[in-house]
């Protein structure tokens, strides 16, 4: 069995540019926009624990800040959780994290997310 555990070299750039475009769309307030970016940086970071973990403590927040109890609830199982099925390679591929949609459910991935990965080297991502 495959542990995995910090994000590629190749990929930790786009991952980082989610979480800035989180970052700057947060703050101008266009919460719909930072929260794709959120997303993205899910499905990104999703197979790498600390990068999976992380996205969901800034969900959580996001969810603090909106003031939404079902994004606050849905976080917390998915942080105590998440970096686990990480670590060992059992990820809902596609999934973006958001307490709207079922934990363990893949999702497509989008042809602009499949193409980061390939840049960065990753052919395959696991089921």
């Amino acid at each position: 069995m495959k542990l995995y555990t910090l994000l590629p070299k190749g990929l930790k750039p786009f991952y980082e540019i989610e979480l800035e475009k989180y970052r700057k769309e947060y703050t101008a307030r266009n919460l719909k926009a930072a929260w794709n970016h959120l997303e993205r940086a899910h499905i990104l970071g999703q197979k790498y624990p600390f990068a999976h973990n992380f996205v969901h403590w800034k969900m959580l927040q996001f969810g603090f800040a909106i003031k939404s109890g079902k994004e606050i609830l849905g976080q917390i199982p998915r942080l105590v959780f998440g970096g686990v099925k990480s670590f060992v390679g059992k990820i809902p591929v596609g999934n973006p994290g958001g307490a709207n949609v079922p934990p363990l459910k893949p999702f497509p991935i989008e042809k602009e997310l499949q193409d980061i990965f390939l840049k960065a080297g990753i052919s395959s991502m696991p089921a």
